[in-house]
């Protein structure tokens, strides 16, 4: 046998094992769908309206990105406008009352500092979620740190 066919032949054996142990356990496995077969679409269900002006939400764990207490339907985001900034920005937020934009947001990955957002922080709502009322999809036993409470 060849150094190649060796090479390739220990990794195959390998996958092979973890399927033969995994294969057991892929009969109990639910997904969010239940038994809906893979090739026919759920009809969508309607996202809950975000809660209205709630203020400023208590985070639960170290830099979890602050929630939109607000409506965002609409808002336009894309290459050429945020509208976040037009209230978030550090040359409105003091006239609008409104949160400024972090700091970090101007850095790069590189750590200096620019003389706009960053782009890979201008997309807020990437991070940034409106708060809603809906219940939980699966059930949740996180427990903020204790510094946190």
């Amino acid at each position: 046998m060849s150094i190649t066919a060796k090479h390739l032949l220990a990794p195959l054996l390998l996958v092979l094992a973890g399927l033969a142990t995994a294969a057991p356990d892929a009969g109990n496995m639910e997904s969010l769908r239940g038994k809906m077969s893979l090739d026919k679409d759920p009809a969508p269900s309607r996202i809950a309206d975000p809660l209205k002006d709630q203020g400023i939400q208590d985070r639960v764990y170290i830099h979890q990105p602050p929630l939109v207490p607000h409506q965002v339907r609409g808002y336009e985001v894309d290459l050429k406008v945020n509208q976040c900034l037009s209230c978030h920005g550090w040359k409105n937020a003091a006239e609008r009352n409104a949160p400024r934009v972090s700091p970090t947001h101007y850095e790069n990955r590189d750590g200096l500092t620019l003389g706009d957002i960053s782009p890979r922080r201008y997309f807020c709502l990437q991070c940034h979620v409106p708060q809603t009322g809906a219940e939980p999809l699966v059930d949740n036993v996180f427990t903020p740190v204790e510094s946190l409470r």
